[in-house]
């Protein structure tokens, strides 16, 4: 079997600015910083003759390979990303960065921030609009109720509050 795999539908290409600033601190990392150590590595390992059995050198140049392409995907992301960097008008709907607070039918609640799929960390509430659910919730309203069909059948959840929080960054004046 061969290692092609059928291209991968592209996300959503918003972010929000705290999202693109983690994505840009991450490669100004990557670039600046591991790049250099790792290519001072390879090129000590490189001095001590057989690479073939240098471990240094070999996981060195591996390292090398994944930091070019991670490098080489951010570059290309950030330039086809568009940061939404303001509140919508209409705030009783829900839009991307709207954090979302949804009731199940156990009473359980839970809140969202409805993000680009860059940034995606459900742990930490972070909703990927191009998943089921964000796609139900996008252009709903306060208690408006939504459905989401499960592998344990479907669930409904309501719409209880919706919060648009400023985007100011806190080194911004």
């Amino acid at each position: 079997m061969g290692r092609w795999r059928p291209p991968r539908r592209r996300g959503s290409a918003y972010i929000t600015p705290a999202g693109a600033r983690r994505l840009q601190e991450e490669l100004t990392h990557l670039w600046k910083v591991e790049r250099p150590q790792v290519t001072d590595v390879v090129h000590e390992a490189a001095k001590n003759g057989d690479r073939s059995e240098n471990g240094d050198y070999i996981y060195g140049k591996r390292r090398l390979r994944e930091i070019d392409s991670r490098v080489r995907f951010l570059t290309k992301r950030l330039d086809e990303l568009t940061i939404v960097d303001r509140v919508p008008d209409d705030k009783e709907k829900v839009f991307f960065g709207a954090y979302v607070t949804l009731v199940d039918d156990d009473d359980g609640e839970t809140t969202y921030q409805i993000v680009g799929p860059d940034e995606f960390n459900v742990k930490e509430g972070k909703l990927s609009m191009d998943s089921p659910l964000a796609r139900q919730l996008l252009g709903k309203r306060l208690d408006d109720e939504v459905y989401l069909r499960t592998p344990e059948g479907e669930q409904r959840y309501d719409i209880v509050e919706i919060e648009y929080r400023s985007y100011k960054l806190d080194n911004d004046p």
